[in-house]
């Protein structure tokens, strides 16, 4: 568990669900419909910054939360998986008593999450937004599968995986930068015991790779998805949105060029926009995405054969 001390100077506040203190922030409207935001692998709740403010002053009851082993939330003995983020999420809405079919947004990692607690309890889940998400990639083969073999890949997450993350935390961005307050922000949260473990467990679990199934299925149901995809993402492999086209179906996907693994912070304005067209529409029209009056042709339908 994460120590009370550090968690009592966290600015945000916390539930206790049945696996662990959840670290969350919520604005907007109180009878907004909530909208919530969850993150991806490494970087906690912070990283939707550029966005969540914004999204609550459209009337949205917004909130983003720590996934556990990640911010502010517990890191529990446990197998940080897509069951325990999904029942995380379950346990965070049950819990703030929202009864309510609610909006989600994942990015990265938080899109499959998203997509599996969508599939699995889709009762509870009005409109999914994907930011890249992850989930497609292959399984890594010999030798980068070392990092996550048994005893291996532990001296690598002690020695080099945290310093690694620090040092690359650039490719997620195309055109943005991470400032020093988002690094340091990092390196806290990273200093917190448990924090590597849960890494290499979510790393180990499959999530990011053994997904397809989920999109499939996700794609027969008809539930109202948007697709959001940095076109100079240099995380996740380019044919992943191909092959996630194909996946999901009639999903409207829209690449947005000149950003890249976190398109929120290159063109926070734009993706703003989108989010906003998309959740309150009851016809959702994707013509609308297209009539901004300032550089239309930077982001557009993708009408690609699926």
């Amino acid at each position: 568990m994460m120590g009370s001390k550090r968690q009592r100077k966290a600015p945000g506040k916390f539930v206790q669900t049945p696996q662990g203190k959840v670290y969350y922030e919520a604005s907007g409207p109180r009878n907004g419909q909530h909208l919530i935001l969850i993150h991806g692998l490494t970087v906690p709740c912070f990283v939707w910054d550029p966005v969540f403010k914004a999204l609550s002053r459209e009337g949205f009851r917004v909130i983003r939360y720590d996934l556990f082993g990640r911010g502010f939330s517990d890191r529990p003995r446990a197998t940080f998986d897509a069951a325990l983020f999904e029942a995380q999420l379950a346990g965070l809405l049950e819990t703030l008593n929202i009864s309510r079919p609610v909006h989600l947004a994942g990015v990265s990692m938080g899109g499959a999450i998203a997509s599996g607690f969508t599939l699995n309890r889709n009762t509870l889940v009005d409109k999914l937004i994907l930011v890249n998400p992850a989930g497609l990639i292959p399984r890594p083969r010999f030798p980068q599968n070392l990092k996550l073999l048994p005893f291996s890949g532990e001296i690598y997450m002690k020695c080099f995986g945290k310093k690694h993350i620090l040092n690359t935390l650039d490719r997620d961005f195309a055109t943005a930068r991470p400032t020093r307050e988002y690094k340091n922000r990092m390196k806290t949260q990273m200093a917190v015991p448990g924090f590597g473990r849960a890494l290499l467990s979510t790393l180990r679990s499959g999530i990011l790779h053994d997904m397809a199934p989920v999109y499939k299925q996700l794609g027969k149901t008809g539930h109202p998805v948007m697709v959001i995809w940095g076109t100079k993402d240099r995380i996740l492999p380019p044919d992943n949105l191909a092959r996630l086209k194909q996946l999901l179906g009639n999903t409207a996907c829209f690449p947005l060029q000149q950003a890249g693994h976190l398109p929120f912070h290159d063109r926070p304005n734009d993706v703003l926009h989108m989010f906003k067209l998309f959740l309150t529409s009851d016809n959702f029209n994707k013509t609308k995405l297209f009539q901004r009056p300032t550089q239309p042709s930077e982001f557009e339908e993708d009408k690609s054969p699926k």
